[in-house]
């Protein structure tokens, strides 16, 4: 039985990621795109403010999910998910699983904003179902976990298409939204410079969604992989951070230790090329 000391401490618990952000501080995520627990546990302990949970592009599945959001209660690291698409069903199942965050990939449209709102949050103010039984177990919040989501959970929507772009202050001015992501490389597809980063013209689109989340009070996201990156974005006013996968990670620290010797990281092309 819990003490009350650790229930009234519990009942005033804040997701930190919110908390940082309304404050006006950065918050970085570390990527999960393989399905093993043991690294998104690594990785919730290693000073990241969320893990973001890749489901879009990868085989990352809601088992695994759930098993990820099971091994990182108590550690630092806020458990979010991006499903395959911006849907009711694919934020239901994420949330249900225990994560505090939803990321809706290709948010192109104010519908499509108003119904990514309306999936984190419970009626009258949206559209989640209320069987919530396993992220209640995550979650035990004394004040009722209804409320307790409806406070916590992070919405963060994704502009990375041209309809996106068009409709940026419209999808912008949804209440509701907390973080306005930049999907710079599909943008930049989608611009038709197949992921060139450094071209004017997305350099343009990007500026058009950041002044649109300005406006309306947003915060801003983008992809960001080296502190250089990081601090340039930031006086942009970029204070979410998707930084880099665990398996970067890896080749990241493999190089540091092994380009002193010569060694170079080879990729295999497998046996079909």
């Amino acid at each position: 039985m819990k003490s009350k000391k650790s229930a009234s401490l519990q009942s005033k618990w804040k997701n930190p990621v919110k908390q940082k952000l309304q404050q006006g501080e950065s918050v970085f995520g570390a990527v999960i795109s393989v399905n093993n627990v043991e690294i998104a546990a690594q990785a919730a302990s290693l000073g990241f403010d969320f893990i973001w949970m890749e489901m879009e592009h990868s085989p990352l599945t809601l088992e695994t999910l759930r098993h990820i959001v099971l091994a990182t209660r108590g550690l630092p690291a806020v458990p979010f998910a991006r499903p395959p698409v911006n849907q009711l069903w694919t934020a239901k199942r994420v949330l249900d699983a225990g994560v505090l965050g939803v990321v809706f990939p290709f948010t192109s449209s104010p519908e499509l904003a108003r119904q990514a709102v309306a999936a984190c949050k419970y009626p009258t103010r949206g559209l989640r179902g209320s069987g919530a039984d396993l992220a209640q177990f995550r979650w035990p919040a004394p004040q009722g976990y209804y409320d307790f989501a409806d406070e916590n959970v992070v919405v963060v929507t994704i502009i990375e298409d041209l309809p996106g772009l068009e409709k940026v202050d419209e999808i912008a001015a949804t209440p509701g939204i907390d973080v306005m992501f930049i999907g710079t490389s599909d943008l930049s597809f989608a611009l038709g410079l197949r992921g060139n980063q450094k071209h004017p013209r997305l350099e343009k689109a990007i500026s058009k969604i950041v002044a649109a989340a300005k406006r309306n009070g947003k915060s801003l996201g983008r992809p960001a992989g080296t502190p250089e990156q990081i601090r340039k974005f930031q006086k942009q006013g970029f204070r979410f951070f998707q930084t880099r996968t665990e398996t970067d990670f890896m080749a990241a620290g493999a190089e540091l230790l092994l380009k002193p010797f010569g060694r170079k990281r080879q990729i295999s092309a497998g046996g079909g090329l």
